[in-house]
């Protein structure tokens, strides 16, 4: 018997490769899609189907790089007037380490500001790289009722392995306010 612990297989791209950020576009869907699979078939992220890519295309941002590969891939989803969601960040695994992540999460953070959303979040397994950028971890029980019916909908709600993590930009107009 074969165990197989993921099936998709990402191009090779080159480390070296300039790369830029910019907003998705429907051409990037496939291969928005195919970068985050290949992390949720490592138990790494949430699988994230092409309805869910399409209907929240413009949440997300992508880094493409000289050869037209999406390199990474990250979004900020809205959920209510004073929170919004950190999402979908993932960096293909032959561009890893080089400041790719926090890019995106920092795209994510600037638009989040530009939007004058005083609090973000994220679910994780990847702890210290948001820490590493300001987060604290954080208990669903702490975050928005709003947050929890998107959990709910979640086929590891369960079991779930994530880990909350939240940044206050806006201390006077976030949910949960900063304390001292």
């Amino acid at each position: 018997m074969t165990l197989e612990i993921g099936t998709t297989f990402l191009p090779k791209v080159r480390f070296d490769a300039n790369t830029e950020l910019r907003k998705a576009k429907m051409r990037d869907v496939e291969q928005i899609y195919t970068l985050i699979k290949y992390w949720a078939e490592r138990g790494l992220m949430l699988v994230r189907s092409h309805d869910h890519l399409y209907e929240n295309l413009r949440d997300f941002f992508v880094l493409e790089d000289e050869d037209g590969h999406i390199v990474g891939s990250g979004a900020l989803h809205l959920l209510w007037h004073d929170i919004a969601e950190v999402r979908g960040l993932a960096v293909h695994p032959d561009r890893q380490g080089q400041g790719l992540g926090r890019w995106l999460a920092l795209a994510a953070e600037r638009e989040a500001r530009d939007l004058g959303v005083p609090q973000i979040f994220a679910w994780t397994l990847q702890v210290r790289f948001f820490e590493s950028l300001g987060y604290s971890v954080t208990t669903r029980e702490k975050l928005p009722p709003k947050v929890w019916s998107e959990c709910n909908r979640c086929p590891f709600y369960d079991n779930c392995r994530e880990i909350g993590v939240t940044k206050v930009l806006d201390p006077q107009h976030a949910y949960m306010r900063a304390r001292p």
